[in-house]
């Protein structure tokens, strides 16, 4: 058999009535007439697709469908696989079983062609690479999206609490402040909440392996805020008054 040329709609092979008409060795009015006859017998969508106005002009404007329409053509007439069987039914003849039979194996079931030429050979080898490298990407790109959202080991949970409270007993020096263990909390206090709102949790114990270098980079710069500082002096102002009191 002379494969028909493939038309393709809704992402499935069609065939025009000119086509089924052809293979199955008949004419066109009776193709047509045995729609008219039996259209209770066709489901549009199904057996068949009928294209008009926007969707005939879309379908003639395709380079790969020239030929198929007539010019002053208003409806175009698309037969599905199921809607070929129908008509070879109605037909009969043995020309028409013959040829769905074979439109059904090669033409609406198309068998995967192998590369044949060097040519093609390449072009299927850079196209099975490209598809490879690609999901190597995304499979690291996942891999790399875990380890970030993974909770801090031990022991980078450690150099992170450590490195808090170096910072907080390195301002309290470079500063000459001798505070009480109430005053202390408070700049505990405050460079642990920095800390969380500028990372984004609730508490230390959320830090992941990707907010490492940014909580160290905080750590770091960290100075107490105005109100930590002015609530430790009223607490000293506090404490003298009620010591000359005595």
């Amino acid at each position: 058999m002379n494969e028909p040329q493939p038309i393709e709609q809704n992402g499935q092979r069609v065939l025009t009535t000119e086509q089924l008409a052809e293979l199955y060795g008949t004419t066109v009015g009776v193709v047509q007439m045995n729609f008219k006859r039996n259209s209770n017998k066709f489901i549009e969508g199904k057996h068949f697709f009928k294209l008009e106005g926007e969707q005939l002009r879309a379908f003639k404007n395709e380079p790969t469908n020239c030929g198929f329409v007539g010019k002053n053509a208003s409806a175009l007439y698309l037969w599905t696989r199921r809607g070929a069987a129908r008509h070879s039914k109605m037909l009969g003849t043995d020309q028409a079983w013959d040829m769905f039979d074979s439109l059904e194996e090669n033409y609406f079931n198309p068998k995967t062609r192998l590369p044949q030429t060097p040519e093609e050979k390449l072009a299927l080898t850079m196209e099975v690479a490209t598809r490879t490298v690609k999901r190597i990407e995304k499979l690291d790109g996942r891999v790399t999206d875990l380890e970030e959202k993974a909770l801090l080991a031990p022991g980078e949970y450690n150099y992170i609490s450590k490195q808090v409270n170096r910072a907080v007993v390195n301002y309290l020096d470079v500063h000459h402040c001798k505070l009480n263990a109430k005053q202390r909390s408070l700049f505990y206090r405050d460079i642990n909440h920095g800390l969380n709102d500028y990372i984004g949790i609730k508490t230390r114990t959320q830090l992941r392996k990707k907010d490492f270098d940014k909580a160290d980079d905080f750590i770091q710069n960290w100075t107490p805020s105005t109100a930590t500082l002015m609530k430790a002096r009223e607490i000293s102002l506090l404490e003298d008054q009620q010591q000359e009191a005595i």
